[in-house]
């Protein structure tokens, strides 16, 4: 390698700004500069675009003009590396197959899909991905999420924390890892109503991933139950939004520790309808929460006596 070839290397690994030392740069292919996000340096000009050369206005248009296969992805058990021979009895010129070429399709087929899951730990992996994407259809959840529980589920196969345990328990807990890292205010009973196993052997096996893998995950914060609840009984945006300032509040007093981010979001809810006249009964809102009328009630004394509020008391 020449000396120009090696500058040139250096050049291009840049990863901190020689200014402020920051390690968060911007890549403006428009005008083909690499900037400091903090400081506006341009550190370098003339940089190299590498994604297509071509432009599309629609979905349809990109569909046509790539001429690569799709991303690797977690949530295949190959990770979308092999090909696929399609279903459709076609030629390339759209024109059916013989009978003969038909039969010789279907025996390609047949041992493609042998091929493709034939160790028995492709097949475990084959079969927790698929429970993995129906689970989070179920739920709604976005790929981001499905490809965060795919690999936990993949460290959970290389550390063999799967032997003697059901696949779907842990599928379901490794689903509840990647919502809580995602900050997704999904529940274990939320989980559970899914899953096809109890919530006692989710949440067991979800502190077993948690411990063995040593995933930093966040405390579940309140607030992001509040939109989630709010939707559920159907009140408006200002409710929402008077139920998120009296949720600060509360953190800010610091009046959550201690006691479980449902019924606190749900007390906060409630008392937020009551204000915002959209009042709902605590019946509806222990429906939706998932916790006991009681709990709630306890809840709506303590914050109403902590922060003040003139509440109506009747309950």
């Amino acid at each position: 390698m020449t000396e120009l070839e090696k500058q040139k290397e250096r050049e291009d690994n840049i990863f901190y700004c020689p200014e402020c030392n920051n390690g968060i740069l911007i890549r403006d292919y428009e005008r083909a500069e690499l900037i400091c996000k903090n400081c506006g340096l341009v550190i370098k000009d003339h940089l190299i675009d590498t994604g297509p050369e071509w432009r599309s206005f629609n979905q349809e248009q990109m569909r046509k003009r790539v001429r690569v296969g799709g991303p690797t992805t977690s949530t295949m058990h190959d990770k979308g590396l092999l090909t696929v021979i399609d279903w459709r009895n076609k030629d390339i010129y759209g024109k059916d197959l013989t009978p003969r070429k038909r039969a010789q399709i279907y025996r390609l087929r047949m041992w493609q899909r042998r091929m493709r899951v034939s160790d028995p730990n492709e097949r475990n992996l084959a079969f927790a991905l698929s429970e993995i994407n129906r689970m989070s259809s179920h739920l709604g959840l976005s790929q981001n999420t499905r490809e965060e529980t795919a690999i936990i589920y993949r460290k959970a196969m290389e550390r063999r924390l799967i032997r003697g345990r059901s696949i779907e328990g842990i599928t379901a807990a490794a689903l509840y890892a990647a919502c809580r890292k995602c900050k997704i205010p999904l529940t274990l009973d939320d989980i559970a109503e899914i899953s096809r196993v109890k919530k006692r052997e989710i949440g067991r096996s979800y502190r077993l991933i948690a411990r063995e893998l040593k995933i930093e995950i966040p405390p579940v914060n309140p607030m992001e139950y509040i939109p989630k609840f709010s939707s559920a009984l159907n009140l408006t945006g200002s409710a929402q939004k008077k139920a998120m300032e009296l949720m600060q509040k509360v953190c800010e007093k610091g009046l959550t520790s201690g006691r479980g981010p449902t019924s606190i979001a749900a007390a906060v809810v409630y008392i937020s309808s009551i204000l915002m006249n959209e009042r709902r009964t605590q019946r509806e809102v222990s429906e939706t929460a998932r916790v006991t009328e009681v709990t709630i009630r306890n809840r709506y004394k303590e914050l109403i006596e902590k922060l003040k509020l003139e509440v109506d008391t009747q309950i």
